[in-house]
């Protein structure tokens, strides 16, 4: 565990300023910190700006860290993958089971910001802890609200700014995904499972109804006849389910699910990154728009990929047999 890390060293300033255990290794994989609630650093030794921090320092606190300028108080935030191309969000809120509150969401859309203006992440994997991805939004906050409040104040609006960033985005969803957990796993591009994850919109059990895109995004993927059972009964499925379903792309072993999602980034951001935007544009307009709309849509942007660079050393490459140089322009 390091302290410190300069801009030269990872392409972001973050500062784990405290956290739960004394130093063991540099060498933890990053699962391992993730499960302990430890941001992990790997191979830091030689990086510029490192230094290690006393194990006295890190005895039975809370983790807060503080990155391109900004102190997380709900997120653990890093860059990994050997070309430290991933964006690593986990939501860190363990003792309200990652309930969504407005300060949680406020530091991830920052987040996301960041990593989304950064030009070495190539794709974003957000995931939770393995009790719970999220269990949901935060009750006690939206308890007293009135219509006038939610109405003027667009209550939730900013929950959309996972679904607007072009970078590609892996959900690795453990535990609980229930209610706004399940609507921000929804955001994302791909959804990995572990296998006792759950999913579910329990809305109608408070006496409303999802209101961040789960009676949309969630008929969209599961078809109309289970969407309409999960919001009217409240009942979960499982990850088995959600993955015959079409909810969910994979499933995997609790302990093995964020390496997976963690590989499948990896090998996103070795793609062109222009050209890996566009593609993603191209997918989510068969959700948002007609066929004839979609398919025009894709044309354009096909047509579009042959004003790069990318697209001719791809075409180059494998012509000539050899892996692709991609340069992002």
């Amino acid at each position: 565990v390091v302290t410190g890390l300069h801009p030269r060293g990872l392409g972001w300033h973050w500062e784990l300023l405290r956290a739960k255990l004394p130093v063991t290794s540099r060498r933890l994989p990053v699962s391992a910190g993730i499960k302990h609630g430890v941001t992990v650093a790997r191979r830091c030794r030689g990086w510029p700006g490192v230094r290690p921090v006393p194990s006295s320092r890190w005895a039975n606190e809370p983790v807060l860290v503080r990155w391109a300028g900004a102190a997380f108080q709900y997120l653990l935030v890093q860059k990994t993958g050997a070309q430290k191309n991933v964006g690593l969000i986990q939501l860190n809120r363990p003792q309200a089971l990652n309930a969504l509150c407005e300060g949680l969401m406020a530091e991830l859309r920052r987040a996301l910001e960041a990593m989304e203006s950064d030009p070495d992440v190539g794709a974003i994997v957000l995931t939770g802890s393995q009790k719970a991805f999220a269990a949901g939004a935060d009750i006690k906050e939206m308890q007293n609200k009135t219509f006038q409040e939610c109405y003027s104040g667009g209550f939730l609006s900013g929950w959309d700014k996972l679904s607007v960033v072009r970078k590609p985005i892996i959900a690795a969803v453990n535990g609980y995904a229930l209610g706004g957990g399940c609507e921000l796993a929804m955001m994302c591009d791909i959804i990995y499972a572990g296998e006792k994850a759950q999913f579910g919109q329990p809305e109608i059990l408070l006496g409303t109804i999802p209101g961040a895109g789960g009676t949309q995004r969630l008929t969209r993927a599961v078809g109309k006849s289970l969407a309409m059972e999960m919001v009217l009964t409240g009942d979960r499925i499982s990850a088995k389910e959600a993955k015959e379903a079409g909810l969910v792309s994979k499933v995997y072993p609790v302990e093995k699910l964020l390496d997976a999602a963690i590989a499948c980034a990896e090998k996103i951001a070795s793609n062109s990154k222009l050209v890996a935007a566009m593609a993603k544009e191209s997918v989510n307009a068969a959700f948002e728009t007609t066929l004839t709309e979609g398919n025009r849509t894709e044309k354009r942007l096909f047509y579009a990929t042959f004003a790069t660079s990318d697209r001719k050393e791809g075409m180059t490459a494998f012509v000539e047999k050899r892996k692709a140089n991609f340069t992002d322009s």
